[in-house]
């Protein structure tokens, strides 16, 4: 017994003096955040650690002076020789080529001449991007506002889920420009082989008579399916632990299989999956071997970690190594965001994808889920990745999104879409966007550089300004537009920029002469201003003024249009009582 003693305690002394300092250190950017993830190699050891979530790290060593090297993707290496005995405080410098590609670009922006920036200004273990509302801007000064057209639509779908369920919307989750979308309202189709057609609309505004709204309608050329060029799609799955539950997997494994259905033999479809591990579930298979793809889908289970950045890189080398000149090259992320392995910040995320995305691929976001469901991280992913933006709440909506609307979701027509607006300050003297509100993270970095959107085919964009008119006599105004819009694009696989310019009439109409179309967007408009509890919003316009105009302006027959009005009466509910238990908490601390 002594000599078992013995033995242990000589070798528990021998490791001691093997091992008897402890570095201990935090790795930060220059910004002074935390990196984690970060490669630390200890040539002494040839031993490889990583830096944890908050970038700090803990190594053993058995020398009071010992070398280190830092290294992490996008920031200069660092060889280091450190006094063991002393906390390390290692800040790693972003390359230069990084810096390009993660400096974050705004949703919309206002200049004015005078050289100042006007940024028309992202709960719970789900997380929202924190947004900042759009403010007044005064025209004139040559204030130009520019803003990005996209067609996701994510927000209004992910809304009504909140509703559905009895509970109170985050008001991040809100984005009332993805809430228009969600409708294509008043879509026209362009003549002849125009891609984009463009028209305005003047009327008075309803929740402030002094004020008018000024309607922007963007519509996108349609395709013609049997003409649309080969698609290379690569469905990438997430099969995690956090996707067993009846609203992700199975719902995904449904939507995927209608997808399917309108492929052709010139199509090719691949799959990769990753839960605990990254694998290519199905290799490159032709769209007309709708039996195979379908039985490959069916096999599906949910387990493990979720290594989203390993198997975004996977998909994208599939992708690339099947591109298809002048086809359609496009990656399916099906996933409801949670990644916990590799590359997990929006950031980090970000970087990944602006750098893969100059293959050529273009990248579609379907979100799904509910409680821990990461909407920042998928819309990052989306709208770095050229591409759109969807949230699946049940099999109706994935029926939307992939098959009634399949060409607006999987076919691009144009890139880097954005529209700039010049209001003439005889007639405006101050005007708001409503929608397409910056994130606030963004905003603090004082950047002015507008990332253009993807748009679909056939896709409808609807913009509203809320108007103060200028108190002048226009029959003595000299201008007699009312704003100019120049609208910027790119056609695919093509670098050359195109432009296109309308001049907005002064064509005002009461707001019961407007089209029907325009009413119901209006509805919606107020609807998503309500939920946000909107600075811009008064508190006295209630969910009956708001009904009444969408009942007014109603589609007959229309299932979405009638599904709108429903959610107006829940949230007459579930608000009243939210107010009712304040206020009865109140009295009770009283």
């Amino acid at each position: 017994m002594r000599t078992i003693v013995f033995i242990f305690l000589f070798v528990a002394l021998s490791c001691h003096a093997k091992a008897q300092y402890y570095i201990r250190g935090d790795v930060k950017d220059e910004k002074n955040q935390p990196l984690q993830n970060v490669k630390i190699y200890m040539p002494a050891t040839r031993s490889i650690y990583y830096s944890g979530i908050t970038g700090g790290f803990g190594i053993p060593s058995s020398h009071q002076y010992d070398s280190l090297i830092f290294s992490a993707e996008g920031y200069e290496t660092r060889s280091l020789k450190i006094k063991t005995s002393e906390y390390q405080e290692i800040v790693l410098k972003m390359l230069a080529t990084s810096v390009s590609l993660q400096k974050q670009k705004l949703l919309s922006v206002t200049i004015g001449n005078e050289g100042h920036l006007y940024p028309t200004a992202y709960y719970d273990n789900e997380s929202y991007t924190s947004i900042v509302e759009n403010d007044f801007i005064k025209a004139g000064n040559n204030h130009t506002t520019s803003f990005a057209m996209r067609i996701d639509k994510a927000s209004y779908s992910n809304v009504r889920r909140f509703i559905n369920q009895g509970s109170k919307a985050p008001t991040d989750a809100v984005r009332i420009d993805e809430m228009l979308n969600y409708f294509n309202f008043n879509y026209k189709e362009p003549d002849g082989k125009k891609v984009f057609k463009i028209e305005s609309q003047l009327t008075g505004c309803p929740w402030n008579k002094t004020h008018q709204l000024l309607f922007l309608n963007l519509s996108g050329k349609k395709l013609n399916l049997d003409k649309v060029p080969p698609s290379n799609l690569v469905f990438l799955i997430d099969v995690s632990g956090s996707m067993d539950l009846p609203n992700r997997l199975p719902l995904l494994k449904e939507a995927f299989q209608m997808l399917i259905k309108n492929l052709r033999q010139k199509d090719t479809v691949s799959i990769v999956v990753y839960g605990g591990t990254v694998g290519v579930w199905l290799p490159p298979t032709s769209g007309d071997q709708k039996e195979k793809i379908t039985k490959a889908i069916e096999g599906l289970t949910a387990s493990g970690d979720t290594p989203g950045e390993a198997a975004i890189r996977t998909a994208y080398k599939i992708a690339e190594n099947n591109f298809i000149k002048g086809g359609n090259n496009r990656i399916i992320l099906a996933t409801d965001g949670d990644f916990n392995i590799g590359l997990t910040s929006e950031k980090e995320l970000e970087e990944l994808i602006a750098k893969e995305k100059q293959t050529g691929v273009y990248l579609t976001c379907l979100g799904v889920g509910m409680g821990n469901y990461k909407d920042s991280k998928i819309e990052v992913l989306a709208k770095k990745g050229n591409g759109n933006f969807a949230y699946l709440d049940d099999i109706r909506e994935a029926e939307k999104i992939l098959v009634t609307e399949f060409t607006q979701t999987l076919y691009s027509i144009a890139n880097d879409v954005y529209l700039t607006v010049s209001f003439n300050p005889d007639k405006v003297k101050e005007y708001r966007l409503i929608g397409y509100d910056n994130k606030r993270n963004v905003l603090d970095e004082k950047g002015d550089e507008l990332e253009g959107g993807e748009i679909g085919a056939g896709a409808g964009n609807t913009a509203i300004f809320e108007i103060i008119p200028e108190n002048t006599d226009s029959a003595k105004s000299v201008n007699t537009y009312f704003a100019n819009v120049t609208l910027h694009y790119k056609l695919p696989g093509d670098t050359t920029g195109n432009y296109v310019t309308y001049i907005c009439p002064q064509n005002y109409l009461a707001f019961d002469s407007i089209s029907k179309s325009l009413q119901f967007a209006t509805a919606v408009t107020m609807f998503g201003l309500k939920l946000r509890a909107s600075q811009y919003f008064p508190d006295d316009v209630d969910w009956n003024d708001i009904k009444n105009i969408a009942l007014s302006s109603l589609t007959p027959g229309d299932y979405l249009e009638n599904e709108f009005i429903s959610l107006i009466d829940k949230c007459k509910t579930i608000y009243y009582e939210k107010k009712k238990k304040r206020k009865k908490q109140k009295k009770d601390n009283d």
